[in-house]
């Protein structure tokens, strides 16, 4: 594996998105001790936030410290972000998903387990299952960027559209077209 995953970029940065939304328990797990240092052990060197309408304040890194960490609320646009991103971490959100998919940047989706009914949770797991981006939850976060291989992902193309959506309406209960 080694540290060729995404080229060979001198910055390698982790941007975190949770969208328009509040989901601080994304946060606090990307602003541990663990999660950072389970992110420069796959050689990330930065990690950006954006922490949307949540409360929790990152801890803005020292300059001693291994990974450099910034963070900010919104942003008119995140694709710049998603662009320069080596690794992106994700609410599950179907936007951010598949901006970050079209990109083709590698993708942990972070499903938020406090919400009811989270249909959200039903893409990120079918896009798991289909190996285009990985699925954590905030306490298993450390480990899946622990165990992540970026080589056995597969590239997402917009045609895949199709059986996904399939699956989503079919589990919503809507009745096939």
């Amino acid at each position: 594996m080694g540290n060729d995953e995404a080229g060979d970029e001198k910055n390698r940065v982790v941007f975190v998105t949770v969208g328009t939304t509040c989901f601080d328990a994304l946060v606090r797990a990307v602003d541990s001790n663990i999660v950072k240092q389970a992110l420069f052990a796959k050689g990330y060197t930065h990690l950006f936030i954006q922490m949307g309408r949540g409360s929790y304040l990152p801890t803005k890194s020292e300059e001693d410290a291994s990974l450099a960490v910034d963070y900010f609320t919104f942003s008119s646009s995140i694709a710049a972000h998603l662009r320069s991103a080596s690794l992106v971490i994700s609410h599950a959100g179907s936007g951010s998903i598949f901006e970050t998919l079209r990109l083709g940047k590698p993708l942990i989706v972070v499903v938020n387990e406090d919400l009811m009914d989270n249909h959200q949770s039903e893409l990120a797991e079918e896009l798991a299952d289909r190996k285009h981006l990985y699925c954590a939850s905030p306490q298993t976060l450390q480990q899946t960027i622990a165990d992540m291989d970026l080589s056995s992902l597969s590239p997402y193309s917009p045609g895949d559209a199709t059986p996904v959506a399939q699956h989503i309406n079919n589990f919503l209960g809507f009745p096939d077209d």
